[in-house]
């Protein structure tokens, strides 16, 4: 994006918040940013992904003990599960990406990432360094240690294993190793040009107790973090319970916690902590030479604090503020700066915004920027400037005091302004992990703002600047007054639809493909082309010279024929020119979830053909609603009717209508109304139904699931390419109406099956085994049962994420399952 340069002899810079809605920060917040001043200690907390961060830890160190406090996650959570949606991979990363965020404003601490992608489940570090490029992300733990120089560096979890999940054993290897590696020169010199090396005084395991597994002891050193803070008016519990219940696509909503609350910590490398986290470490400007005398007046300041009259600080701020910029260039003294910065605009009162009323804009277009600014507390405020893109004003204006100050005026967007893409999407990924273009962006965790309005003002007789991020404001008649960001859109956007097309090769008939092409501007052409390549093969069609105008959409149909397909996966890529060569014109996605700000993103939309052999019975299905995943699309593409059930359909409707009824992915965690409707199912069942229930998570089931006992366990088998063994080969779910064979597991992404079934009844069948590399077999992949005339089947294979994928077994395999009670004589 384009970055705005201050003017050299500019005193102060404020950045809005990264939120998109606005602050509102009280006098207690100022004042323990006062105190703050005086606190030169920091503390960085290292884990694998979002939600594992220990967010009661956080919110102690940030708001007790007031240390800079950091979150390193090495991913964004890409490879989890979504309670609250479709979105998976990036999609996914991004929601989690937002929902740390918003934790942060919450627990007050800073949030980091590095490059690492989270591929999903893995059971042990030497998988994970499988797929991650260990050098890459080690580089990246040693870059953010560097630039945030912790005096403490705590991890989650051990090295040695007690952590579960592999990524999580690999966050603390790499951890360690970076706790030296950030000291030494030698490594990772390119960096130094930016950076320091740094050395912590220690690195800690936050040892924990989580069900049976208790890694705590009575030896180790501990802090009790279940504090109140009268000035907060809430428990250190009781904010991070509000930070973790930010998690929402995890289902991480939190009880609030009071009372005492130990934390135990177990010493990795460095000396051991023995009264203090931060025992050997000066955190007082006592480490600062000249500090004393800073020390002082800060004091000075918090004991003359006004609460209802915060602006009075404002001269004192300004004294320390300069008197902290005559010491000698330093860490803390930058840190510090900053810190005095935000205090001042929070204690003058003054409110400054910018806004447009459009939340996109097109590049080489227009926009009307509207702003605000208001000296709510009369302190005296003049603004002297504003500047963004080719707008650079000159105002000289004195705010009257609590009086709004309204400016408008509509500027063009350089052609060159790229669209606004997060910078881990800007380059194509590897396989463990994201392109980074510039070191720099190494760490950072949001998006770029598309445009900052740069001020200049005059307060108590000195010139300062600061920025603020432009935004789409809106006001919605339930939610209120709504602030998003500005996308910037290229000139035109591209799509197919569908993106996935099942090309049943036991049906020789043609198929159609759409590309949809979407101006985003006025577009005149003298000729245009719209074309779909599929390998060699390329389709064309023309279009004679006009305009294509704003905001409209051209919808192009092509024919798909089956004779003229490879055997195996391909995608058809779309083209499109005009006027010149062909441009790899992207999509516009777009996410949308009420607790997190807007997010959109591009990419390069295809689509993609699966080739398959694929014989369904005609069926009816009912598919009840979960977590929400994809396989509903995946149904209809297959030729099947399928109606969504949610609790009113599954209360009003005769079940005997459906062939099959298949439960969503974690469906008995997400609806606490399945066990109201376990007996009119059986009955369904019981009937002739055929009833095929997908994986829930083990530890909050609401409901009996089936017709006979079984357990939901952990078990899960990580290895895609995992041999599997047919224990049943002869049953009809592996033989009708397709064949299914060892073919039919090739290709498949991500992992195999979670949650198997365990402990089951006898009169289940299991069906598969299989296995990771070095452990035994597990059967409970796919246990199948008769029950009276009809069958029930659980199942943690992940069709959720194979059917999208365009995994052909995976569609042969499920239309299977979806047959069981259409078989003569069952």
């Amino acid at each position: 994006m384009k970055k705005l340069l201050l003017a050299l002899f500019t005193l102060f810079v404020f950045v809005f918040v990264r939120a998109q809605q606005p602050s509102f920060p009280t006098s207690g917040d100022i004042y323990l940013g006062l105190k703050k001043l005086n606190v030169l200690g920091s503390v960085l907390y290292i884990a694998a992904h979002p939600d594992d961060e220990n967010t009661r830890l956080l919110t102690y160190f940030s708001k007790d003990k007031l240390y800079r406090t950091g979150y390193l996650s090495l991913t964004r959570g890409d490879g989890g599960q979504n309670l609250i949606g479709e979105e998976q991979g990036v999609e996914l990363g991004l929601i989690r990406t937002q929902e740390l965020l918003s934790a942060r404003r919450i627990d007050g601490a800073e949030q980091f990432f590095s490059r690492a992608f989270d591929f999903g489940y893995s059971k042990s570090p030497q998988e994970t360094f499988t797929k991650w490029d260990r050098e890459k992300i080690l580089s990246d733990v040693v870059w953010v240690i560097r630039k945030f120089q912790p005096d403490v560096i705590i991890t989650r979890f051990p090295t040695t294993g007690e952590g579960g999940h592999g990524q999580h054993t690999a966050s603390a290897i790499l951890a360690i190793e970076a706790f030296s590696a950030a000291a030494d020169s030698k490594r990772f010199p390119e960096q130094l040009q930016f950076v320091k090396a740094w050395q912590a005084r220690r690195i800690l395991w936050n040892t924990f107790n989580f069900g049976a597994n208790n890694t705590t002891g009575a030896d180790q050193f501990q802090i009790d973090v279940g504090g109140f803070n009268p000035v907060l008016g809430k428990s250190y519990g009781e904010i991070a319970a509000e930070s973790r219940s930010q998690h929402k696509s995890q289902g991480f909503g939190s009880a609030r916690a009071r009372g005492e609350a130990i934390e135990y910590f177990r010493t990795l490398q460095g000396d051991a902590p023995v009264s203090d986290l931060l025992d050997g470490v000066s955190s007082t400007w006592a480490k600062v030479k000249g500090g004393e005398a800073i020390e002082k007046e800060i004091n000075a300041t918090i004991a003359s604090f006004d609460f209802m009259q915060p602006q009075k600080s404002l001269g004192n701020l300004l004294r320390i503020y300069f008197a902290i910029s005559n010491l000698p260039n330093s860490y803390w003294r930058s840190q510090k700066m900053e810190e005095i910065k935000k205090l001042v605009e929070q204690a003058s009162g003054m409110w400054v915004e910018a806004f447009t009323n459009e939340p996109y804009v097109t590049q080489g277009d227009s926009m009307k920027v509207n702003i605000v600014m208001n000296d709510r507390l009369g302190v005296g405020i003049k603004l002297l400037s504003a500047q963004v893109e080719s707008f650079d004003s000159t105002f000289n204006v004195s705010l009257r005091p609590n009086k709004n100050f309204t400016f408008s005026k509509t500027i063009k967007v350089y052609d060159g302004t790229p669209p606004t893409q997060p910078y881990w999407l800007q380059k194509p990924m590897q396989p463990g992990y994201f392109e980074i273009p510039t070191q720099a962006q190494v760490g950072e965790p949001d998006v770029e703002s598309a445009f900052t309005v740069a001020f200049r003002f005059e307060v108590l007789g000195q010139i300062m600047s600061f920025s603020r991020r432009l935004n789409y404001k809106s006001v919605d008649q339930v939610k209120g007054e709504q602030y998003q960001p500005i996308t910037v859109l290229p000139p035109v956007s591209v799509n197919t639809n569908p993106n996935l097309l099942l090309v049943n090769l036991e049906n020789v008939a043609k198929q159609n493909a759409e590309v949809q092409v979407v101006a985003n501007k006025n577009i005149p052409f003298k000729a245009a082309s719209i074309g779909l390549r599929i390998g060699n093969q390329k389709q064309g069609i023309k279009e004679q010279a006009g305009i294509f105008s704003k905001n409209t959409t051209r919808r192009y149909n092509f024919e798909i024929l089956p004779a003229n397909l490879p055997t195996s996966n391909v995608d058809a890529i779309p083209t499109v020119r005009f006027d010149s060569a062909v441009q790899n014109y992207l999509a516009l996605a777009n996410i949308r979830h009420d607790h997190i700000p807007y997010i959109n993103y591009f990419y390069t939309d295809w689509l993609r053909l699966v080739p398959l052999h694929l014989t369904i019975t005609q069926s009816k299905i009912g598919y009840i609603v979960g977590a929400g995943d994809k396989v509903p699309e995946a149904l209809e593409q297959m030729g099947y009717d399928v109606t969504l059930l949610t609790e009113k359909e599954l209360e009003r409707n005769n079940l005997k209508q459906f062939d099959a009824i298949i439960s969503g992915v974690r469906a008995f965690n997400a609806n606490g109304w399945m066990a109201k409707y376990y007996d009119k199912l059986m009955k369904y069942v019981e009937g002739g139904g055929n009833y095929i229930v997908q994986y829930s998570q083990n530890n909050n089931i609401r409901s009996k699931i089936g017709p006979y006992n079984f357990t939901v366990s952990g078990k899960r088998i990580t290895d895609e390419n995992a041999a599997v063994t047919f224990l049943k080969p002869e049953h009809p779910v592996l033989n009708f109406p397709n064949k299914i064979t060892q073919a039919d597991f090739v290709g498949w992404v991500q992992e195999r099956s979670i949650y198997h079934a365990d402990n089951w009844d006898s009169n289940y069948e299991a069906i598969l085994g299989m296995n990771d590399p070095g452990e035994t077999p597990h059967n409970g992949s796919l246990i199948v049962s008769k029950y009276g005339k009809g069958f029930f089947s659980y199942t943690g294979l992940v069709f959720f994420r194979e059917l999208p994928a365009g995994v052909p077994g995976a569609y042969r395999l499920l239309a299977n399952l979806i047959a069981l009670n259409k078989i003569k004589g069952s």
